[in-house]
């Protein structure tokens, strides 16, 4: 009963952090679009690029179309990948449609449209970035491009880059071919920025050992990094002796140091540095240093 009521509590701030950085993304995309990309005529991809194409062509407001065109792409998000993205997604899609609306007739920071590609972008991909890594989705084409690549084992930057392509194309007739090239840009700069925000700066590394000297490599890892270890039983290919690899998780600031620890223990141990997209729980997560 004591751990489901931990649980609980660990929720609310959960969802406290969820909602206050959401409600951030959202606002930050909102502000990257009515005071830099729309003014500007430059438009971003997926279902917000396609909203700015008609909002420009018919008198409807953008943050109309944005909030109505996803509904039916929040709805298969709802079916297929559950209640809670569902509901962040629509939270942060309203909220940017307001957002939008309410800046509307603000006067753009610039109208130099290097900047506006530049700022535009940035902010965009920071908006974007928070949103889905904490749990939401700011756009229906992600929905479609995360439901497409388990389909077709195709990575969603790629369904989402063809998706945009289109979109762009149809952008240059409406708004002329310079301003589709400025939007590519705009686009590439944002999913930078995205990437590093979802998967954070502070890149984890997976490293594997292999030494004669196993329990005290393992050991001092522990001690001198204040990171778990996990012995994993090997056999060598070649020689057919038994021995045991170590597996642990370091930062990437950290790597230089695991290498130090290693050699100084054994100078021909053997040490495979891979780079790991996530990392949760178990006994990877660091100690006190002694």
């Amino acid at each position: 009963m004591a751990g489901s009521k931990h649980h609980k509590k660990t929720s609310v701030t959960d969802y406290l952090v969820k909602f206050i950085f959401i409600t951030v993304g959202a606002i930050l995309m909102g502000v990257a679009l009515e005071i830099f990309l729309v003014p500007n005529q430059i438009i971003d991809g997926g279902i917000t690029g396609i909203s700015i194409v008609l909002s420009k062509i018919t008198p409807v407001s953008l943050g109309l179309y944005i909030f109505l065109i996803n509904l039916p792409f929040l709805f298969i998000g709802y079916k297929q990948i559950g209640k809670t993205f569902a509901i962040s997604t629509l939270y942060g899609v309203a909220i940017m449609s307001v957002t939008t609306a309410f800046l509307h007739h603000f006067e753009p920071f610039t109208h130099e449209k290097i900047l506006a590609v530049l700022y535009g972008g940035l902010l965009l991909g920071l908006g974007v970035g928070l949103v889905i890594r904490f749990g939401g989705a700011l756009d229906g084409s992600e929905i479609v491009a995360i439901l497409l690549s388990k389909k077709m084992r195709f990575p969603v930057g790629q369904i989402i880059m063809m998706i945009n392509v289109f979109i762009f194309i149809t952008a240059g007739f409406v708004f002329g071919a310079d301003s589709a090239m400025y939007s590519i840009f705009t686009f590439y700069i944002a999913a930078k920025v995205m990437d590093i925000v979802v998967q954070g700066l502070d890149e984890s590394k997976s490293v594997t050992i292999i030494s004669s000297e196993y329990e005290e490599v393992s050991q001092a890892i522990m001690d001198r990094l204040g990171r778990g270890t996990t012995m994993i039983y090997a056999k060598g290919g070649y020689a057919k002796e038994e021995t045991q690899m170590i597996y642990c998780v370091v930062t990437r600031l950290e790597v230089a140091k695991l290498k130090t620890i290693v050699q100084e223990i054994d100078a021909k141990a053997f040490i495979s540095i891979q780079n790991v997209a996530d990392v949760l729980g178990g006994n990877l997560e660091k100690k006190n240093i002694h």
